[in-house]
């Protein structure tokens, strides 16, 4: 097989869009890792384990010899070769070059797994790294489809499941032949033709027996994988939700869920280690049948007097030799084949196409004003169910625009529709009259921040969380983004600093905490145009007035799309957009659609009774504890 191509990963989408049988295609793919076209010195490295794997194999069909002169020379047979010096050939010194041929087997092989070492990793690297990049490629309609812990699931196993597939075909594969082929001429010159048919049988039917009881396993294999999926899932799931599991008090409902996902697995588990104990029972069966026919038959030929105890032994000692081999092409059978099943989830991940994808040559956006402008959008994640119906409106530079409406109106589907995780079913969006599907994802998104209803920070420090806007920015940046964001002192307060743990999903900070990070964070990465999806309504009425002042400083000067829940918090928007059902029913300013006394001002009434209510039951409360002191 001669894969040549400069890009691995390109040509490994070339085949996962081939047709061939996945064992086959498979293979190739690997093949690529296994001898990479523009890494001389990993083919180097390949060639050296190859020659020490060779040499190992030749030895270990010479030492039988070595082992058969020695019991000859104790029993005191007179059939050693002839011509060699008699040092070489007294007991002693045979027993010992037997034992040390065993040891330099022991040697090379070694020697040939730490030179590999480096080409299997590099295989494991390149293939985790481009299955990580792929999934960052996918379109956010397939991730929110998707069980996190499931996928990372899949992909764990099949990590695993590569080096041992890389290893075992690149050094066990072809040489393991070769030393069948050997064997066979030994035993062959030695002992003679029907040594060699029964030999060939038993290898035959060994193959034979593998591989038809190693495919049944793989059904099985297939199960026991779904069955770890499933409980994963539900272990990474219910972690993740820690909190809500002590709110609701269901701790036993989630071990009930994760034992249940246990159980499946369990059995499965069961039904694999049950199949493959009958493996090798038929296996050894097999081996010590071919074994025990062809001792009989040096037996009988040591009483006809045509053999000497010394071929007996070697005759032991090579079938000895050969089970190892036997046994472990049945294992690199099952551990590719299994290896396959572990590693076809996450091809099938590599050959799922994202939905959004640049043009070729698209050039790259330059904001110089940061104009939007929605013409007639129109969009359905299905088609039975429309989001948005003909949507049109502009965001001038450096102006502010906010879009409110009841939940379902489709204001969270504009950001999503700006960033282009979707794009539009009809109409266009552009900014400075070019339209974002005419420029890379990349560098459409470099030009937006965006500060989410939802901050979800990396389980990492402060300074890595903040630093994300802007990955080269210095302490100095860093700090004034902090500063700007009103987070600063907070942070300096901190034992830690700016190296303090956020925890997992950010939970070791407030809500509100975690929103200033949000807003330093896209701060420090400076962009043109500014989102702000609903950034204040989760949160208390005195943090969100804290917030919104440091939302006013992020957003000056910048062209700023605001999502709204709370209306009090766009009261000073250039314009409002009223969307309902998908459709722009009012628009104006905060005075003027409370003039029109339709469905903003009913919304300001509704939400202005809330705070009011809100605001008395506060007071009752104040007023309570005061009695109590």
């Amino acid at each position: 097989m001669n894969i040549q191509h400069s890009d691995p990963s390109q040509k490994t989408r070339e085949m996962l869009n081939a047709d061939d049988a996945s064992i086959f295609r498979s293979l190739k793919i690997l093949w690529i890792y296994m001898w990479p076209t523009a890494r001389p010195d990993l083919k180097r490295r390949v060639v050296w384990a190859l020659a020490a794997l060779m040499l190992a194999k030749i030895v270990t069909v010479l030492s039988p010899y070595l082992y058969a002169w020695a019991t000859d020379a104790l029993t005191g047979a007179d059939v050693l070769p002839a011509g060699l010096p008699p040092i070489l050939v007294a007991p002693v010194m045979l027993v010992i070059a037997y034992n040390v041929t065993r040891l330099l087997v022991v040697v090379m092989n070694q020697v040939r797994d730490a030179i590999f070492a480096r080409v299997g990793l590099n295989a494991v690297r390149q293939l985790a790294s481009l299955t990580f990049e792929h999934l960052h490629q996918l379109s956010l309609s397939y991730h929110l489809s998707r069980r996190t812990g499931g996928l990372t699931r899949v992909i764990d196993r099949a990590i695993k499941g590569i080096e041992g597939i890389v290893r075992f075909t690149i050094l066990n594969g072809i040489p393991t032949i070769i030393e069948f082929a050997l064997m066979a001429a030994v035993i062959w010159y030695q002992f003679g033709f029907w040594y060699v048919v029964v030999v060939a049988t038993t290898v035959v039917a060994y193959f034979y027996y593998t591989v038809s009881a190693s495919n049944k396993r793989i059904q099985i294999r297939r199960a026991m994988n779904e069955a770890d999926n499933d409980a994963n899932t539900k272990s990474v799931d219910s972690l993740l939700n820690f909190e809500t599991v002590k709110y609701f008090g269901n701790e036993k409902l989630e071990h009930s869920r994760f034992d249940h996902a246990m159980e499946g697995y369990e059995g499965a588990a069961i039904k694999t280690w049950t199949s493959l104990a009958w493996l090798n029972i038929g296996q050894a069966a097999i081996l010590g049948t071919g074994t025990a026919i062809c001792m009989v038959m040096s037996a009988i030929a040591i009483q006809e007097g045509t053999q000497s105890i010394g071929d007996f032994v070697m005759i032991n000692a090579l079938l000895l030799q050969l089970s190892m081999p036997l046994n472990f092409i049945g294992y690199i059978y099952r551990e590719i084949r299994q290896g396959i099943a572990d590693m076809e989830a996450m091809f099938a991940v590599l050959a799922v196409k994202p939905e959004i994808v640049d043009k070729p040559n698209a050039k790259e956006l330059t904001v110089e004003q940061g104009t939007i402008r929605f013409d007639n959008v129109h969009f359905h994640y299905e088609a039975a169910r429309p989001i948005l119906k003909g949507i049109s409106f502009e965001v001038p530079a450096g102006s502010t625009i906010a879009i409110v409406g009841p939940s379902g109106a489709g204001k969270s589907t504009i950001s999503r529709l700006l960033f282009r995780f979707y794009d539009v079913t009809e109409g266009a969006i552009t900014i400075d009259g070019v339209d974002v599907r005419d420029v890379p994802q990349k560098s459409l998104r470099q030009n937006i921040g965006m500060v989410p209803q939802d901050t979800v920070l990396f389980n990492d420090t402060i300074a890595y969380n903040l630093r994300y806007g802007r990955p080269e920015a210095t302490d100095a940046q860093l700090k004034e983004a902090a500063h700007l964001a009103q987070i600063d002192t907070f942070i300096q307060n901190l034992p830690d600093a700016y190296e303090s743990q956020v925890g997992e999903r950010g939970l070791k900070l407030s809500g509100g905490e975690k929103q200033r990070v949000a807003i330093a964070r896209t701060l420090l990465k400076g962009p043109p145009i500014l989102i702000l999806d609903e950034a204040t309504s989760a949160l208390d009425t005195h943090t969100e007035r804290e917030i919104q002042s440091a939302l006013d400083i992020v957003s000056k000067d910048r062209t700023t799309l605001v999502i709204a829940h709370r209306l009090s918090t766009v009261v000073n928007a250039d314009l409002i957009l009223v969307l309902d059902h998908g459709q722009a029913v009012e628009q104006g300013t905060h005075a003027q659609l409370l003039a029109q006394g339709g469905l903003y001002a009913s919304m300001w009434n509704r939400q202005r009774e809330v705070d009011e209510a809100v605001a008395k039951l506060e007071e009752i409360r104040k007023q309570g504890e005061g009695l109590t002191t």
